[in-house]
């Protein structure tokens, strides 16, 4: 017999009060049949009815599994790429400490949230850079993730559609995915410099890779350091970047995908998870194990009947 609980300082409490208790009202029992020159043996078969069903209650709460049932076991991998933009916007810090360094933080959680998956990353400048192919191996991934920065991609405008389509072909050629769950992860703040072709967006579709976007940033914005002073437009003005929501929208529905938004404490990372976990696909190994079953049901309805019958069943205490 397995257990699916171990016992807990709550179940050692509830049967030392038992016995405790118990033992006090027993006692005293036997101290007035005494005093009343009588014999009180009659609470020794309640004693006993009532332990039984006390133990039965404490075995149903620990799970007892004996037993075995067959049952379906579906493998199903999942191969995901995550695209970080990397453009000077995300240094703002509208999302404490930044929103960059908020979206490496939040990778490292998905990761260990999703640890049978593999992850590839690429960063959305204006040249896309395959910082990592698909990978299992998710300390490598994070050492990497914690290089990045925005100095990667110091001048030009980022492409946030060029890494979009980098990662499409990378998912379509590694034959390695082929029967997985495949999606693609977009970090960005939504801030880009060129329009998304309807066409890359129908590809996605047809090779039924749902592109999440990830909203980071806030709509009140903020500015963005550069040194000691704050990056500035033409004029001279500190310029304040906000969160382009409508456009990270538009690339979700365009192509069948998701929006979500990026939070200051990483609760996404939950719904994030949650959804890459519901995306369907092909199962990749299929088949039937015998596993153990709770029969936690047995022993409750043990100690119900037991319990029925120490209420209907009076046995007299004292003999007078």
């Amino acid at each position: 017999m397995n257990w699916l609980y171990p016992l807990t300082s709550t179940e050692f409490f509830f049967i030392g009060a038992f016995f405790v208790l118990y033992s006090l009202y027993i006692w005293r029992t036997f101290r007035l049949a005494r005093q009343l020159n009588t014999a009180a043996w009659g609470v020794v078969p309640k004693f006993f009815l009532r332990g039984s069903y006390l133990t039965l209650l404490i075995i149903a709460l620990l799970g007892p599994s004996f037993g075995e049932a067959e049952g379906d076991l579906i493998t199903t991998s999942h191969d995901t790429f995550l695209l970080v933009d990397v453009s000077r916007s995300m240094d703002a810090g509208d999302i404490v400490p930044t929103r960059l360094e908020r979206v490496k933080y939040d990778i490292q959680q998905l990761c260990d949230t999703l640890p049978a998956d593999r992850f590839g990353l690429i960063l959305a400048a204006p040249q896309s850079i395959l910082l990592s192919p698909l990978t299992a191996d998710h300390d490598a991934l994070k050492q990497f993730i914690r290089e990045v920065h925005t100095s990667i991609s110091p001048t030009g405008e980022t492409d946030l559609c060029n890494a979009i389509a980098m990662a499409r072909q990378k998912l379509i050629d590694d034959s390695s995915t082929h029967q997985s769950v495949r999606a693609i992860v977009l970090f960005s703040d939504g801030e880009n410099f060129s329009s998304c072709e309807q066409t890359e967006l129908a590809r996605l579709r047809s090779f039924g890779l749902p592109l999440v976007t990830v909203g980071v940033g806030t709509e009140a914005g903020a500015s963005i350091r550069k040194g000691s002073d704050f990056v500035r437009d033409d004029n001279g003005q500190i310029v304040n970047s906000q969160l382009n929501r409508p456009f990270l929208q538009e690339l979700a529905r365009d192509s069948r995908g998701q929006y979500i938004e990026a939070d200051a404490n990483g609760r996404y990372v939950n719904e994030l998870a949650a959804i890459l976990r519901l995306l369907k696909g092909r199962a990749i190994d299929q088949h039937r194990a015998a596993v153990s079953t709770n029969k936690y049901y047995y022993f409750l309805l043990a100690a119900l009947g037991l319990l029925a019958l120490d209420l209907i069943v009076t046995i007299r205490t004292f003999r007078l």
